[in-house]
């Protein structure tokens, strides 16, 4: 057997290492045989006929929420807006407390042990390498490129990236595992340390349950192969897609530091939105590309364990924790926490004990369901893999990595909610983030660019043009992409821009504006000046005569409100007036300073006093 060659990443040229393959998708190419020359890109489908529900539109989550709080408040007129615990006094006595590991598939275009391609949906066991199988004499060869998109992927979870890490065998038989043990990181991670913060705009409805920012922990990060693709043809026949085998992952594994459902799910759809963000994978849970096993357990709270109760890395007095293996969706982490939890309390108070196993949920039930005893360390009889050599990360490649990393969904946010180029609420610049895998939000920013230049010697209307492109982009055109995949060629960003500023110039009213981008988005190829010209849409307002004839009209028919303002001072009922005359109008032809300007002139009242 050849000894293994020392794996090293240290001090090197970037240009000649940081390949663009290495940084993004390589583009499909012919596979020749199991190691090709050129790596195809991963070609990601669903059987499905459409999105699944955990790539539906954030905006359409929120408005879920608020029906169903609506829902919620008429069934139960008296409760509190905070009735989770209201609703089960149960859980103001019990505790809970959940950790969470993530599997998430890595970009790359090669497997973690051998040069066979990654592929989604290839047919099956078409690119396996003699190692993938498991076959006699074979060796693993570590792909020093998959570990670039795992660095970036710890450098955005705040890890501490380990200058030495370690591969490990971890020993279990099963049908998916052709070599009888799974590669994996158990003594040496590559990262360790890290953390994610939760604030409230990561959550639906804007609220965390937990009242502010959570802090979460994360113990590590290692690399790890995947397992085959067992599929079952009944009643009795398993087939194995080897595939999959050595395709790498992430696991990461956060701290038991989470207490409540919500705050998990929220705290997966946080991870997984932050490894999409630096391109560390290509897909998450809607396509498979991400799995979810989460930890809970329940403790009496204000009660201290003693030496009685549990720990983990430093996390004390814990209740005998179970797992629920191989979540599949942000639904299905928060359903299976909460039936777990409740089995648990169930239990307890009934006079039994949690035993440590595995369990397995099923979505839509109310219970989870016995797999396995709970395995421990020492069942799994990890030990170094000697035939793989130590990884070893120099400082310029992380400080490299870490000043490329792309910006991350909460810097966007801030800058969206905090610039005054912007000033979009946090709601909204969450829901922006969130749409398309960011073109929503390339769109949006395309927009208030071309917006800012159309006005850029009118700060009044500069200030606004952020605003305003938020609207559009968010309720407007999105309500037309409501049934229908985003594409920008609908209407480009420059249509949009012109839109929005004829109706800021008050050129077009905003109805009009509504009705031209309908128009775009059919499919009608004039610019819009020469739909505003074809169709005379052209805002005509109210010339002074009109504004006077319009305004006695009303003091005519009103006598009785006249006398009150003349008379008694009401004049908070000049505003009345102002509104009627809006109403008798066309849309957007009648100024409201003007109009209570002549009303005022009209009734001899002193002018409104402008701010100084």
């Amino acid at each position: 057997m050849l000894a293994p060659t020392r794996t090293a990443l240290s001090a090197f040229s970037t240009r000649q290492f940081l390949c663009q393959r290495c940084l993004r998708r390589a583009k499909p190419q012919p596979l020749a045989s199991a190691s090709p020359a050129r790596v195809p890109r991963r070609n990601f489908q669903t059987d499905g006929n459409g999105p699944s529900k955990d790539d539906l539109p954030f905006r359409k989550v929120l408005k879920d929420v608020a029906k169903q709080k609506k829902k919620l408040s008429r069934e139960n007129p008296g409760s509190s807006k905070n009735s989770q615990k209201d609703k089960d006094p149960r859980l103001e006595k019990w505790e809970l407390t959940v950790g969470i590991e993530i599997h998430a598939e890595l970009n790359t275009a090669r497997k973690l042990f051998s040069s066979a391609a990654t592929s989604i949906n290839a047919s099956p066991n078409t690119h396996v390498a003699l190692f993938d199988s498991a076959f006699p004499g074979s060796q693993p060869q570590f792909q020093v490129e998959t570990l670039i998109p795992a660095l970036r992927a710890a450098l955005a979870l705040n890890c501490d990236i380990q200058h030495k890490s370690t591969f490990d065998r971890k020993h279990y038989f099963y049908q998916d595992q052709p070599a009888g043990y799974q590669i994996t990181q158990y003594y040496e991670p590559f990262a360790r340390d890290g953390h994610v913060t939760l604030y409230p705009h990561d959550f639906p409805g804007g609220v965390s349950p937990e009242g502010g920012p959570v802090t979460i922990g994360i113990k590590q990060v290692q690399m790890e192969q995947d397992t085959a693709k067992t599929v079952l043809q009944p009643p009795s026949t398993h087939l194995l897609d080897f595939n999959r085998v050595s395709h790498p992952l992430v696991e990461i594994i956060t701290l038991p530091q989470l207490h409540h459902p919500r705050t998990a799910a929220a705290c997966v759809r946080k991870i997984q939105a932050i490894l999409k963000d630096v391109n560390a994978v290509t897909t998450g849970m809607e396509m498979g590309g991400l799995r979810a096993d989460v930890n809970v357990s329940v403790r009496e709270r204000n009660i201290s364990l003693g030496s009685a109760g549990h720990s983990y890395y430093g996390v004390t007095g814990l209740g005998q924790r179970t797992e629920i293996k191989n979540l599949a969706s942000i639904k299905a982490v928060e359903e299976a926490i909460i039936a777990e939890r409740d089995r648990q309390i169930e239990l307890l108070e009934g006079g039994g004990a949690v035993e440590g196993e595995t369990r397995g949920w099923t979505l839509g039930s109310k219970t989870t369901r016995r797999l396995r005893g709970k395995e421990g360390e020492i069942d799994y009889r990890y030990m170094p893999d000697p035939d793989i050599a130590p990884v070893i990360v120099g400082t310029a490649v992380v400080e490299h990595l870490q000043k490329t990393l792309p910006r991350l969904s909460d810097d966007c946010i801030k800058m969206l909610v905090d610039s005054k180029e912007y000033q979009l609420t946090s709601k909204d610049a969450s829901t922006l983030i969130l749409l398309d895998d960011g073109d929503r939000l390339d769109y949006y920013l395309d927009v208030v660019q071309k917006l800012q230049s159309a006005f850029s010697g009118n700060q009044k209307v500069f200030d606004r043009v952020g605003k305003a492109a938020g609207n559009w982009v968010l309720m407007e055109l999105g309500g037309l992409f409501k049934n229908e995949y985003w594409s920008e060629s609908r209407v480009p960003s420059s249509e949009l821009a012109s839109i929005i500023a004829h109706v800021l110039r008050k050129q077009i009213t905003g109805r009009t504006g509504k009705l031209l981008l309908s128009t775009k988005f059919d499919g009608d190829t004039r610019s819009v000046e020469q739909i505003i010209a074809d169709e005379d849409m052209l805002l005509q307002p109210l010339s002074r005569p009109e504004y006077i004839s319009l305004a006695e009209k009303l003091l005519q028919e009103k006598s009785d409100m006249v006398q009150d303002i003349i008379e008694k001072g009401q004049h908070q009922k000049v505003k009345w007036f102002v509104g009627q005359m809006m109403a008798r109008s066309a849309e957007g032809a009648v100024e409201p300073g003007s109009a209570e300007e002549v009303l005022r002139e009209l009734l001899k009242l002193p002018p409104v006093e402008q701010p100084k």
